[in-house]
């Protein structure tokens, strides 16, 4: 009998475990004195779509791709923000507390595979965000994290 691994999807508690983390984090976000700047004009959507599109990334339904938007469009809401290293950081720190808040997994391998994708997903919104325009294609394919090492640069 072969084991099936779970997907980080799976492993982190599935669309609830995910849609609870970003409504707590975005919370944080706009209490956030370098943050709430960004993020107070952001739409009521907002956390429930970033939510369904890290889902998806990890291993979860396509809800994001099939009804709110593909890669493409998550790139393109990045872009003239303007964001800076410290926004960045910043980021990252208020969404990594707010996983350890609510108990999500904290085995070496997933936080491992999530910190990762944190880092490799937030450095490309700085990039994207200090631009009027992408070189992405329209039909860009989303993301798929997964728990060993992505590849090298620019392998799919």
């Amino acid at each position: 009998m072969t084991a099936t691994i779970p997907t980080l999807f799976e492993w982190a508690g599935g669309t609830p475990a995910f849609e609870q983390l970003f409504n707590k984090f975005y919370d944080k976000v706009l209490a956030d004195e370098l943050l709430e700047p960004i993020f107070k004009h952001m739409s009521p959507q907002h956390r429930m779509h970033v939510a369904h599109f890290v889902s998806e990334v990890f291993g979860g339904p396509k809800t994001y791709s099939e009804t709110e938007g593909n890669h493409y469009a998550m790139i393109s809401k990045h872009l003239q923000k303007h964001l800076t290293e410290a926004h960045r950081k910043r980021w990252i720190e208020l969404l990594l507390q707010t996983a350890d808040e609510l108990s999500l997994p904290d085995d070496p391998e997933f936080r491992s595979a999530f910190m990762a994708y944190l880092e490799w997903g937030t450095r490309i919104a700085v990039l994207n965000s200090q631009t009027d325009t992408t070189t992405e294609s329209s039909d860009t394919p989303m993301p798929v994290w997964g728990w060993g090492v992505p590849g090298g640069p620019y392998n799919p």
